[in-house]
């Protein structure tokens, strides 16, 4: 069911995936999924201050970059 949060949630999502992997290419790593995966895990795993949106977003990628 289509929703303006679901929406953007999955947008959000599309965006920590598209910048991870941007920031990977640039600095020479594979973009495979499970680097992309480990790289947002790391990324959560760090004490960095993060919107709630994002860090569900960043959750809900790792879990989809897994399957």
């Amino acid at each position: 069911m289509y929703t303006e949060d679901a929406d953007a949630l999955y947008n959000e999502m599309c965006r920590v995936i598209g910048d991870a992997v941007l920031i990977l290419a640039e600095a020479n790593y594979e973009t495979k999924r499970v680097v992309i995966a480990d790289a947002l895990r790391t990324a959560l795993a760090s004490n960095h201050e993060r919107p709630e949106q994002m860090k569900t977003a960043m959750e809900l990628a790792i879990k989809l970059l897994e399957q």
